[in-house]
């Protein structure tokens, strides 16, 4: 009788831990196992530590591993498609930004629909994505960058992360205007354009991640692709201000494939609510010159679709698009 009732007794401790075992690892309470976020672009680059900086935040907050995975190629299309193509579960998101999402879909043939087949859960951060040039450059502005061009048809070597991307043609613009045929070398990420630049493979690269060679006193700050001036470099042109054709915001963010449960993209957004406002991630943004500029689920996927159309009737307008 002993004995019947000790197994009794260890058969409903068993049931007891197991119960609370299966509730512990639930799969209906997301996250129940491991996130990975796919970095489209090549390690190293602003994009990439960006996402690092928000997985080592939102894994603490999760209660699960969040990894990063890079994926490059394609101006960052490859990356992308992957995500859209993904089970729509929380489980794979990816790091978003202005030219896979808002430019190359136009120029490219690219596996996803922007408008469509992914969902915008948080915009983080935008940037400031200036031209660059070392140090010894045989020119000390934009303009005397412009009269280089113009007096050496081809020689001056520019690059920026990618084809066909929101920086790419923004400056292939701006040169067509100025008369500037210079030449364009194909690179995968901004830590290539960096090392190309201080490396003398390029001339010119047009990126956002430099504050580290600018403090260093190897580059120079040329002028600013975007609307707005750089804060800390007011007198430096914008692409607004010449009325060039593009001058494009660029913004970074994370999304997911369609269809991501309403759980999924509250809990993201809550939670890169909470990274983006922490002294941690402001460091971050501070060395990366970037702003941090929070925008929750809706307002994101809002200004997404509508920048779409605005960039593909600028691209008409130019004569890119039929």
């Amino acid at each position: 009788m002993k004995a019947a009732a000790l197994i009794n007794a260890l058969s409903i401790v068993a049931l007891a831990v197991g119960a609370g075992c299966s509730a512990e690892n639930d799969a209906s309470v997301y996250p129940s196992k491991p996130i990975t976020i796919v970095v489209p672009f090549a390690p190293g680059g602003g994009g990439d530590t960006f996402t690092r900086a928000i997985a080592l935040q939102a894994q603490e907050m999760m209660g699960t591993k969040v990894f990063v995975e890079n994926r490059a190629g394609g101006s960052g299309t490859i990356g992308v498609g992957s995500v859209a193509r993904a089970r729509p579960d929380g489980y794979t998101l990816g790091f978003v930004s202005s030219s896979p999402v808002v430019m190359a879909p136009h120029l490219l043939n690219v596996p996803y629909d922007p408008a469509v087949d992914l969902t915008y859960l948080a915009r983080f951060v935008v940037t400031v994505n200036p031209v660059l040039a070392r140090a010894d450059a045989p020119f000390k502005s934009y303009d005397e960058m412009l009269e280089f061009g113009r007096a050496n048809p081809g020689k001056l070597r520019w690059s920026t992360a990618g084809i066909n991307g929101a920086s790419h043609i923004a400056t292939l613009a701006a040169f067509e205007q100025e008369g500037v045929a210079a030449t364009f070398v194909p690179m995968q990420g901004s830590s290539e354009v960096m090392a190309g630049l201080l490396g003398g493979t390029v001339d010119v690269g047009v990126i956002s991640d430099y504050a580290g060679p600018l403090a260093a006193g190897d580059i120079q700050v040329l002028a600013e692709i975007g609307p707005e001036p750089i804060p800390e470099l007011p007198e430096l042109p914008t692409f607004k201000s010449r009325n060039y054709p593009l001058a494009p915001t660029i913004f970074y963010g994370i999304a997911g494939p369609a269809g991501l449960p309403a759980e999924v993209i509250t809990k993201w957004g809550e939670a890169l609510r909470v990274i983006t406002a922490s002294d941690q991630f402001k460091d971050v943004a501070a060395r990366l010159n970037g702003q941090v500029a929070y925008l929750e689920h809706q307002q994101f996927e809002a200004d997404i679709k509508r920048e779409i159309d605005t960039m593909g009737a600028a691209l008409r307008a130019l004569g890119m698009l039929e």
